[in-house]
């Protein structure tokens, strides 16, 4: 007998592994809706992600690794905004059922929402082409939000973690020739696995951050185009980043060439580190306190009053990137 819309609801995502043990979660899956209880000096931050099929992950993606990308890039908002997690809900279209991709799919989910402290409190189920829509909630105290709009001309621009793995694990899972493939270890395929479907979370570091931060968000589409968003949102005209302070793993370093490296740091996307923009008279504190957190943290240039962003060569030329960040609904072929 074929599952039905609630069958699979209750196997695969009512399960003892998904029980939510949340202080703010009054309930959770099995009614109309979950009740969240709030303190009420906190404001709720709400943000939603569609992925789909081809677009955005590759259509033969381990579906318990793919889960925990769909959580971790969602989660990855709240960290930019300071958030700290109350729960999530899942909106998943299927093709078909398959009892073994939903085992998979849900328990990498579970681990996914576990590590994250962000319980799935409720969503729905629907035929149709591959697509996971991802809702978190989030809370913050009272008016700390870190915004894209409080930065200034002169504030230092930060990110945490390296730039560019997760676009050049891509290169490595679809054959690309940028990408020198030959000889890697198992430990090197490891690296690019997780750095594309499970990115560090990097809420502690956003929770950290408030009120030393003048502004923040999370690197999805790329350096080049999320920072923009910033400069636009804050009224800045321009950005000078200096390319050889862009933090490259060493596996980058090894596997592709230094333009591409460049290119892949600015413009690949997928990396969910924070970007945040420093005032010069916070800059120590920032930088002390990324250091307690043990959380790789790189001065990669400024806000100023230039025209637009620029990326400086060592040389002082300013460079002339080919990628900007990806962008939905253009076409993305060569």
């Amino acid at each position: 007998m074929a599952l039905t819309e609630f069958d699979i609801i209750r196997q695969f995502f009512m399960s003892e592994s998904f029980a939510a043990d949340h202080p703010h979660l009054v309930k959770g899956p099995g009614d109309d809706a979950a009740i969240l209880s709030l303190p009420d000096d906190h404001d709720l931050l709400v943000s939603v992600d569609t992925l789909n099929e081809s677009v955005h992950f590759l259509p033969d993606a381990e579906p318990s690794l793919l889960a925990a990308r769909c959580l971790a890039v969602n989660v990855s908002d709240l960290a930019a905004m300071g958030a700290s997690p109350l729960g999530f809900t899942l909106a998943l279209s299927l093709p078909q059922v398959s009892l073994s991709w939903l085992q998979a799919f849900s328990e990498g989910l579970a681990k996914a929402a576990l590590d994250a402290d962000c319980p799935l409190i409720g969503g729905d189920t629907t035929r149709g082409p591959l697509s996971i829509t991802i809702q978190v909630h989030g809370m913050v105290p009272r008016g700390q939000a870190l915004l894209r709009s409080g930065a200034s001309a002169g504030d230092a621009v930060y990110v945490t973690g390296t730039l560019g793995d997760a676009a050049a694990a891509l290169w490595w899972m679809q054959g690309d020739s940028r990408f020198a493939a030959q000889g890697m270890s198992n430990a090197e395929e490891q690296y690019l696995l997780d750095a594309f479907y499970q990115p560090a979370s990097r809420i502690a570091v956003g929770k950290a951050l408030r009120g030393i931060a003048s502004a923040a968000l999370d690197l999805s589409d790329g350096l080049a185009s999320d920072l923009r968003h910033i400069l636009k949102a804050s009224s800045v005209s321009g950005a000078r980043i200096d390319s050889g302070q862009l933090p490259v793993s060493e596996l980058l370093k090894q596997r592709v060439s230094r333009s591409d490296q460049i290119e892949l740091a600015m413009g690949g996307g997928d990396d969910y580190e924070l970007c945040v923009c420093i005032p010069p008279a916070r800059i120590r504190e920032a930088e002390a306190t990324l250091a307690a957190l043990q959380v790789p943290f790189t001065r990669i240039g400024q806000l100023s009053n230039d025209p637009e962003m620029m990326v400086i060569a060592s040389d002082g030329s300013t460079m002339n990137l080919k990628a900007t960040g990806y962008h939905h609904f253009q076409s993305h072929s060569s």
